[in-house]
């Protein structure tokens, strides 16, 4: 059944300006028509809100106040924002039509993408996202289905109608606006929008690429809310074994669950992201990904959602409900009235699987304390007699998420996290802990973390003549991050050493900062000429000036000789690298025509006749033909080939 039948807005004029002709998509917040707009004569895509959302005037007033900011974002890369406005209980945005599909249609016909096309995708959604951040918006609804892909290739970043404005919180009656499958961990708890949410969106999203799944998965929207924040999204070569570590690295900056270790805003990322494509061969770009297996694509987890969040008392935060494996309250998920997809309930465990240890040891241990505090017993020095202590591990210099680990292993919990700058301590390592190492603490304790920024200020190294490994590995040493690679040309600086950076060489900057490098393609080398040559002769001939040679597959008629070069790509006198490869094209020869038969014809005739076949014409005229005008005799004879453009002889009488 065509439930499109049923859209009471299909074939409506909204507003009386927009006809609505389709439905494109139907998403957790809106659906989205292709309509044009009966004023300019224009296809354009409007996207009408939900009733059961439009029914809040604190939300509707928010959508148009950001919508209209955000409709002065002019990006190449964003799905551009035409007008806004309301009918009813229809509140509405027209914004570009983009004929094409999304990423996640790409997605969900091809699986995992080779590394060069997650890139292409990925590189100008950071594009988009970093004029947002830039302008003071954040997304905070990046996924597969707002990235779309127009038949042109054009990426384009939609939904930028939802956006807020940088370092906001939701407060909407305890709830966040998002996609569970790609919420950051403090969106997820805190409800706070700033760049980091949406470059943690953008991990996931080159995770998925890459791979053709999502990083953490479950039964329930609960189940992966509780992924993210307890869990490091794991390397994508976990899961396609031979991808680069430049590209584990990438998403695992992007996806650092500390906001304050991730690129502080998209532009940061791309600038990550461009250096892990300088740093990768082609054969590693254009590598084929193995579709080990097929992965659902569509379902409740990526849908946008008014979600709940967790709630803080007296501090501490209560986690969201979840299910018993995790070690959570088998009650269902509480929800607000305005989630529109609700969670089925987790199913509560049999009591075999009760009894044979699947309920964690730490909630049956609450459990007695409770019945012992409720008949008065001397709990105080039950407890404290009972034995149930142990040590902090060893934690120091370890990485945020290898400390975590180690706590959690040790039976304890992890508290906050404070950030400080350090002389001594690499970024992102543990620093110190309180309680400190070895220190005791009763089982079921709390450690906090304190975390290096790296040094506060640090000076960029002078990393002239180093190659560009060491020179990314010298940067990161210092606290720096490498930045955007071009490449120049050097008559000093060997081919793939730096040749500068920026900023210079002893500049102070913030720890962290990105530091862009030049890279040497060596010396220019000056492309010889070698068309017409024999095919073995121009080879020899490139490759003694440091040149590679490429003969492309296809052959060309020309006026060469057959077998001779007959074009080269570059042309004589462009300057390339050494080791540049230039592209050879072989002539089969000129193109044979048949002469046609001119004698007996009129000179004006005969020359048009052989020139529409595609000849030259010579006259001769000789003293008897000066005042001739019949043609006598031709060369080429009537009936022979001879090479197209070629002379024709014509003797007149």
């Amino acid at each position: 059944m065509d439930t499109t039948l049923q859209d009471p807005l299909l074939g409506h004029v909204l507003d009386g300006r927009y006809r609505i002709d389709a439905r494109i998509a139907v998403g957790g917040m809106a659906t989205v028509y292709r309509a044009v707009d009966t004023r300019l004569d224009r296809v354009l895509a409007l996207k009408v809100m939900h009733p059961s959302l439009a029914a809040d005037a604190s939300f509707v007033e928010r959508f148009i106040r950001e919508a209209k900011s955000v409709a002065r974002l002019s990006h190449p890369n964003v799905v551009g924002v035409f007008d806004q406005g309301a009918e009813g209980a229809y509140v509405y945005l027209a914004m570009e039509y983009i004929a094409g599909c999304t990423l996640r249609d790409v997605l969900r016909d091809r699986g995992a993408l080779r590394p060069r096309a997650a890139l292409d995708i990925l590189e100008p959604v950071l594009a988009a996202l970093g004029a947002a951040h830039r302008a003071g918006f954040v997304h905070r609804d990046m996924k597969p289905e707002n990235v779309l892909i127009g038949d042109d290739g054009r990426v384009k970043v939609a939904d930028f109608g939802l956006v807020r404005a940088v370092d906001t919180v939701t407060n909407t009656t305890g709830t966040i606006l998002g996609t569970v499958s790609y919420l950051a961990p403090e969106q997820i708890e805190h409800g706070t929008a700033t760049p980091a949410v949406d470059v943690y969106a953008c991990g996931v999203l080159l995770y998925e690429m890459l791979t053709g799944g999502k990083p953490h998965s479950g039964d329930t929207p609960a189940q992966i809310l509780f992924k993210h924040l307890n869990e490091d999204v794991p390397p994508p070569s976990a899961v396609v074994p031979g991808l680069p570590y430049e590209l584990d690295e990438l998403v695992a900056s992007a996806t650092a669950r500390n906001p304050e270790v991730r690129p502080h805003d998209a532009v940061a990322l791309l600038a990550q992201a461009l250096g892990a494509r300088a740093a990768l061969s082609d054969a590693q770009l254009d590598a084929v990904p193995p579709q080990a297996h097929e992965v659902e694509h569509a379902g409740a987890d990526d849908r946008t959602s008014v979600i709940p969040r967790a709630v803080r008392t007296g501090g501490a935060p209560v986690q969201l409900p979840l299910p018993a494996e995790y070690g959570a309250s088998e009650e269902p998920l509480h929800r607000t009235s305005r989630l529109e997809t609700p969670p089925p309930p987790v199913a509560p465990q049999s009591p075999e699987r009760r009894r044979g240890g699947g309920a964690p040891r730490r909630r049956l241990y609450m459990i007695v304390v409770a019945v012992v505090l409720a008949l008065g017993i001397g709990t105080g020095v039950w407890y404290i007699n009972s034995g149930q202590f142990t040590k902090v591990p060893t934690i120091l210099q370890q990485s945020q998420a290898q400390a975590e680990r180690r706590i959690e292993s040790a039976g304890l919990q992890v508290g906050h996290t404070a950030l400080k700058y350090s002389d001594v301590y690499k970024r992102g390592t543990v620093m110190g802990s309180d309680p400190e190492p070895g220190a005791r603490i009763r089982d079921n304790g709390t450690v906090n973390l304190t975390v290096s920024r790296g040094p506060e200020t640090v000076k960029v190294p002078d990393l002239k003549g180093t190659a560009l490994s060491k020179a990314r590995s010298e940067l990161k040493d210092a606290g720096l991050v490498p930045g955007m690679v071009t490449r120049a040309f050097s008559e000093d600086i060997p081919r793939g050493s730096v040749i500068s950076t920026d900023p210079d060489a002893g500049t102070t900057r913030h720890s962290g900062s990105a530091v862009a490098l030049v890279v040497s393609k060596g010396s220019p080398v000056d492309v010889p000429d070698v068309v017409g040559e024999s095919q073995d002769e121009a080879v020899a001939d490139l490759e003694d000036a440091g040149l590679k040679v490429k003969i492309a597959q296809e052959r060309v008629n020309s006026d060469e000789d057959k077998g001779k070069v007959a074009q080269q790509s570059p042309e004589e006198g462009k300057q390339l690298a050494e080791g540049d490869t230039v592209t050879l094209t072989i002539s089969k020869g000129p193109v044979m025509v048949d002469v046609p038969d001119v004698t007996g014809m009129s000179v004006d005739d005969a020359t048009s006749t052989l020139e529409d076949a595609g000849f030259q014409v010579d006259e001769d005229r000789g003293l008897l033909g000066l005042f001739g005008d019949t043609v006598k005799s031709q060369s080429p004879g009537a009936g022979d080939s001879a090479p197209k453009g070629s002379t024709v002889k014509i003797t007149i009488r």
